[in-house]
């Protein structure tokens, strides 16, 4: 019954052993100057010697001035910082798996950023929510400025960098973060863009700088290099939300996304099964998903029960699923399965180490 999961796959230009990888997990164990450390190398290795096909890594930032959400997050815009991604990287590989950087930027949702105080985003408009005391964050998120055309510019730019960096240290491709509330996800909401530029007010507007944003990431590092894009409707400061156009946004997201020269998306959802829209019945968002898309879709959300990871990719509503606690409470997950052997359940205490400075997940 699941023996799909074992299939191999194209994305992009990577042939994956499996149809099965690890979803980015946001940590704060780099250094304070954004340097991956070896027991990130460790980390990432662990899951390539268990089997897992493809790892995505936690969100890296993009520039030196508003992209950081987190102190100790890695970030991957300097020469020291791509070095110190190297010898990620190559233990990944050495282990047989595939490895890719998550590029982001945290817009309004800061808990901490070494090089400004102040935080963009599309209007200013203060976020839904608190920070984390478990990210070093408390109380409410400051009220962002909106983001002036020249930021946008620059916003552009950091992403094309870090993609050329990642390129450049060995990386097999990149995932630009759309996704959980970020900026770009900040941009596509409806409640945080109230731009009335070609930024704002439709649909199509607010979609445009994830457009803009993987074109010049896809016409940077060409087309051997594989290039995706993070989706959600939830987002962590605001788990229930969801998209106000229902079917008509995601054939308007989809569709502009199946043009703007990516290898896959990654869509995420709480259960990815489920109806992507209140009101019972109607399908799931992988599968509205699927209506526009030509390319790979790599689904998270739920999906660490082997039969239902493999009624995903059976029902065509799926090429590759991502885990994310179901991977941390089992670092071998493929070699379970593929011998029947049982799961693990998470569990918190157990699964992170203390040092480990992982203190919850975004998957």
């Amino acid at each position: 019954m699941t023996r799909s999961l074992f299939d191999t796959v194209a994305l992009g230009k990577l042939l994956l052993s499996n149809r099965v990888g690890v979803a980015p997990m946001t940590r704060i164990s780099a250094t304070s100057d954004g340097l991956a450390t070896d027991q990130m190398a460790a980390y990432y290795a662990s899951f390539a010697r268990g089997g897992f096909g493809v790892i995505i890594t936690e969100g890296l930032y993009t520039d030196d001035k508003h992209s950081p959400g987190y102190l100790y997050q890695p970030g991957i815009i300097n020469d020291a910082q791509e070095r110190s991604w190297r010898k990620v990287v190559d233990v990944v590989h050495q282990e047989g798996a595939k490895i890719i950087a998550q590029i982001m930027h945290a817009g309004a949702l800061v808990h901490g950023n070494p090089f400004d105080k102040d935080s963009i985003a599309p209007s200013a408009i203060q976020p839904k929510g608190r920070r984390s005391a478990s990210y070093g964050g408390a109380g409410a998120y400051p009220v962002p400025r909106a983001a002036t055309k020249e930021e946008i510019t620059e916003v552009i730019s950091g992403f094309v960098d870090a993609a050329r960096r990642a390129r450049s240290a060995g990386f097999d491709g990149i995932e630009i973060h759309g996704a959980n509330g970020y900026l770009l996800d900040q941009f596509l909401t409806d409640y945080t863009n109230q731009r009335t530029d070609n930024y704002g007010g439709s649909t199509e507007n607010r979609v445009r700088l994830l457009v803009e944003v993987c074109r010049a990431v896809r016409a940077a590092v060409k087309d051997d290099f594989t290039v995706g894009i993070r989706i959600s409707q939830a987002k962590v400061n605001d788990f229930e939300h969801k998209w106000a156009g229902a079917e008509r946004d995601a054939a308007i997201i989809f569709g502009q996304l199946a043009g703007a020269g990516l290898d896959f998306i990654h869509l995420t959802e709480h259960e990815a099964w489920q109806p992507a829209f209140d009101g019972g019945g109607g399908a799931s968002l992988a599968a509205l998903a699927k209506m526009y898309l030509k390319i790979p879709l790599i689904v998270n959300g739920g999906l660490g029960d082997p039969v239902r990871a493999a009624d995903m990719i059976q029902g065509g509503q799926a090429d590759i699923i991502s885990l994310g606690k179901a991977a941390l409470a089992n670092r071998d997950w493929i070699r379970k399965v593929m011998h029947e052997q049982l799961l693990e359940a998470f569990d918190a205490e157990r699964v992170l180490q203390p040092d480990a400075k992982i203190k919850t997940f975004e998957i």
